[in-house]
């Protein structure tokens, strides 16, 4: 039996090793950022090839699809595919998608006629708004609801909780956002509906804090859609750690000191259960820039996932290529800082 119990997870500190004598303070991090740094590098470049395949094997041809409706002769097809750089070699075309890539420069939207990056830029503050902001709500409801579950599993709040959780957690994305559009916004029976169907704002405002109600009004329900789909994941995984928590002999020190069970709760148990959620919480925010494409599609809401679907309904391969590259550069770089902040929050991973 341990002659101590570790209450701050100080035991853990204690097991990490000593520099040694040759080790200047601060080397171990710098390796270790070297490492992960040469990670993200490597798994950018995995995308690249990635994207590059996936987008060039679609079997849909994008001249066909670019000049449908129009009369075009062969010559004029064959112009076209060669002015699209189609009727390059795949190892030349490649080529060309790395280098252009490296250097910053996203290719030009066949659609839109207008540079891949103008367009993402344009579509980005849309997308962080409505994504920044389910993110926030989701985060802080999920753990909240997941704590206070995992504290008093089994009670009535938990029951409930966890149903409804998982009950939303099933749910398709669009059916739930349809359901949504229909019920507050086309109303139902004698109900009629009180918010705006789609768009991100009504052109007829512009400036001022009426535009500002305005936009609020806009983000009500494609927000809702996705918290009510995402908070469940923060209600799992925080419910699942704070009962692994609750048999540690840490916690059993904590109240034989007198300690309120809140104060156990708030200062011991959380930030020892708090670890998965961190993990979560970046994965998430890696995709914040990709958006829903879903929920983004239903609401019309201008952002990069709507942006996404309508150059795959052409397809705008450069489009599609640089949408992809900016969401998974997204993800690497959220991957990264949780790996690193991991260090300073996790004793364990320092002693590594």
């Amino acid at each position: 039996m341990a002659d101590t119990i570790d209450v701050t997870g100080a035991d853990a500190v204690k097991t990490a090793p000593a520099p040694g004598p040759g080790r200047r303070p601060g080397s171990g991090f710098a390796r270790y950022l070297a490492s992960k740094l040469a990670a993200a590098a490597v798994s950018f470049l995995a995308t690249l090839v990635i994207g590059f395949v996936l987008f060039s094997l679609m079997p849909a041809d994008p001249v066909q699809s670019i000049t449908r409706g129009r009369p075009t002769s062969d010559a004029q097809m064959a112009e076209l595919r060669r002015q699209l750089g189609l009727d390059q070699s795949v190892p030349e075309r490649f080529f060309h998608f790395v280098t252009d890539t490296l250097s910053g420069h996203l290719g030009d939207s066949w659609e839109f006629q207008q540079p891949v990056g103008s367009l993402i830029g344009d579509r980005l503050w849309p997308t962080l708004l409505l994504m920044g902001s389910a993110t926030l709500i989701s985060v802080a409801l999920g753990l909240w609801l997941g704590v206070r579950s995992g504290w008093r599993h089994g009670s009535w709040l938990d029951r409930i909780a966890t149903g409804a959780s998982l009950t939303l957690w099933s749910v398709p994305t669009f059916w739930l956002g349809m359901i949504l559009l229909i019920t507050f916004s086309v109303g139902i029976g004698p109900f009629p509906g009180f918010l705006p169907a789609g768009g991100m704002s009504d052109p007829a405002i512009t400036g001022g804090p009426d535009h500002v109600l305005d936009v609020a009004k806009h983000l009500v329900l494609p927000c809702l859609t996705m918290v009510l789909v995402v908070f469940a994941q923060y209600v799992a995984v925080m419910r699942s750690s704070i009962i692994d928590e609750l048999g540690s002999p840490y916690l059993l020190t904590a109240r034989a000191k007198g300690l309120r069970d809140d104060d156990v709760r708030r200062r011991h148990a959380v930030p020892n259960a708090l670890l998965p959620s961190v993990t979560m919480i970046f994965m998430h925010l890696g995709t914040v820039l990709g958006g829903a494409i879903t929920v983004e599609t239903v609401y019309s809401w201008p952002g990069l996932g709507q942006l996404s679907y309508q150059a795959l309904k052409v397809p705008d391969l450069p489009l599609l290529q640089g949408t992809f590259i900016v969401f998974s550069a997204s993800v690497i770089l959220m991957n990264l800082l949780a790996d690193v902040i991991y260090r300073f929050l996790d004793p364990r991973v320092r002693a590594q």
